[in-house]
């Protein structure tokens, strides 16, 4: 630790998170822990920020404050070293483990070897690191047992990691993850290693439940809140409603969005869809268009960061994901629509958006392309809720002999 350079790089910190709205408190406590790192320097009782958290542990702090701690730490350590500024985007990993760096070099070698092979296949790196994250968690918890080579790994290992007792602990989705990752490594281990694994993974039932889709009910509610002149909902939270179930954007990608994605003068949203990569454009309709310009010229704040949607509070940044279910529970709310419980996120905006247009006869090419599908296939969970055209494809039971009792 450089205590030349935290002296003169701190003042600057400060000055940071006083101009971008940082709470007085949050800021005595940088303050605090600076102190702290320069006192002890100059007593030479540490030379790292590592050895500043251990003193801390050795004091007796409780869990929450070390942890709150240990972040603050690690963001001056970034600053100082790096020149990285706070972020609440970006969470500082100061002290902080993955389950891979915890694994056998053998465990390791899977999961690199699955991470390579995947990537020169084009799968996208999001899906790669869930993978990735699945496979070493389970790997990790095999190893917990002196298990620390492939080869070794019995099925009541395997089996152990996915039940407890009799009840199941993981889904079959984390299971698909974890053979996804065994199986792209089959070419790597020629003496069978990873078929066997795949041969103890046990079978888990897929649980398929029926989609809770908006009734026409439903979104006419919705619709009348979003263009209600008094309505109590914010210009922001009216623009993210209007254009998540007049463009079915997914949330991420309405969080994603910028200024310049939006092309005012040829009336399209340009969007690169974080779960694809790939980018589409959309036709800015004059609702979407009006509810965007509205809260851009007279609510959002003047701030240089360029995502559309920024949060409340300062420090302004981007609304992230799980604060745009927020906004869609408080949408709903407003509206009265599933007061009493159900699903309220925003991607029911766009299932009825797909169904209705599937509901109207619209060909299936145009609805992917409308959605920014880059697979048919895509489409199908949808069909599910084609009310209209799947009462053509009901039977006739007037063969089958029953009571009108049954009916009564």
């Amino acid at each position: 630790m450089d205590v030349h350079q935290l002296q003169s790089k701190y003042p600057l910190l400060l000055s940071f998170l006083k101009d971008n709205g940082y709470s007085k408190g949050y800021i005595r406590l940088f303050k605090t822990v600076i102190r702290l790192l320069l006192r002890e320097a100059n007593k030479n009782t540490l030379n790292t920020y590592e050895e500043l958290y251990e003193f801390l542990v050795n004091r007796g702090y409780s869990p929450s404050i070390l942890k709150q701690r240990r972040s603050i730490i690690g963001i001056i350590k970034q600053f100082v070293q790096d020149d990285v500024f706070p972020s609440y985007q970006k969470r500082s990993s100061f002290l902080q483990t993955d389950s891979y760096e915890l694994l056998s070099d053998d465990f390791k070698q899977v999961i690199e070897s699955y991470r390579k092979n995947e990537r020169q296949r084009g799968k996208l790196e999001t899906t790669i690191n869930t993978e990735s994250q699945n496979a070493a968690c389970f790997f990790l918890q095999i190893q917990h047992a002196g298990i620390t080579t492939i080869g070794e790994i019995a099925e009541n290992n395997v089996i152990g990691f996915f039940y407890d007792g009799e009840r199941i602990t993981k889904s079959s989705s984390y299971k698909k993850n974890i053979a996804a990752v065994i199986r792209s490594c089959i070419p790597d281990y020629p003496n069978g290693e990873c078929n066997k694994l795949l041969a103890f993974l046990p079978c888990l039932k897929e649980r398929r439940k029926n989609y809770p889709f908006l009734t026409l009910d439903e979104v006419d509610k919705i619709k009348t809140v979003l263009e209600e002149e008094n309505s109590q909902l914010s210009l922001r939270d009216k623009a993210i409603g209007t254009l998540a179930i007049y463009t079915g954007l997914r949330s991420c990608d309405i969080s994603n969005l910028c200024m310049d994605d939006i092309d005012w003068v040829n009336d399209t949203i340009t969007v690169k869809q974080q779960k694809t990569l790939v980018s589409f454009t959309l036709p800015l309709r004059a609702i979407v268009g009006n509810a965007l310009l509205d809260y851009i010229t007279q609510e959002r704040p003047n701030v240089t960061c360029r995502s559309v949607f920024l949060t409340k509070q300062r420090p302004y940044w981007k609304i992230s994901s799980s604060n745009l279910y927020n906004v869609s529970v408080t949408i709903f709310k407003q509206a009265g629509v599933r007061t009493g419980g159900g699903r309220k996120g925003l991607h029911l905006f766009r299932h009825r958006l797909a169904s209705s247009l599937l509901e109207n006869g619209i060909a299936h090419p145009v609805i992917s392309a409308a959605l920014g599908h880059t697979s048919p296939t895509s489409l199908n969970p949808y069909l599910d809720a084609d009310v209209v055209n799947l009462k053509a494809c009901a039977l006739s039971i007037e063969s089958f002999p029953i009571r009108k009792e049954v009916f009564a």
